[in-house]
């Protein structure tokens, strides 16, 4: 005999229940509130100004902070992501070679290492 599904009411409820509530206090906000009209920039080149300030230069027509440290860290932070990734996916082989794990052969090498069922052959 089948029964039909129960609600479990408890206290489980109560994290659903408060982001129920802060996506209301959230959209009431956002419906309520009034913004001023945009002003834009003027006939100024705002790309040049922003390319400018991000090397600290003062050739802008739009004044700005520099950007340069901010720069240098991001490229820093990415290179060493980089580095990483490809350190991982590297690793010694057994005659002390380096040897590439992420292999583009669709997985059958490592198919037929683990099952030897000659299924991932080419």
């Amino acid at each position: 005999m089948t029964t039909k599904p129960e609600l479990k009411l408890g206290s489980h409820l109560i994290p659903g229940l408060a982001a129920v509530g802060l996506f209301v206090v959230m959209a009431a906000a956002f419906l309520t509130s009034a913004f001023p009209q945009p002003q834009g920039f003027g006939d100024v080149n705002i790309t040049a100004s922003i390319g400018y300030a991000m090397f600290n230069l003062g050739f802008g027509q739009v004044p700005g902070e520099s950007f340069l440290v901010a720069f240098i860290v991001m490229a820093i932070t990415l290179d060493v992501a980089l580095d990483g990734a490809l350190h991982l996916a590297k690793h010694e082989g057994d005659e002390g070679q380096a040897e590439t794990v992420l292999l583009a052969d669709g997985g059958r090498k490592i198919k037929r290492a683990l099952f030897d069922d000659g299924e991932g052959e080419d």
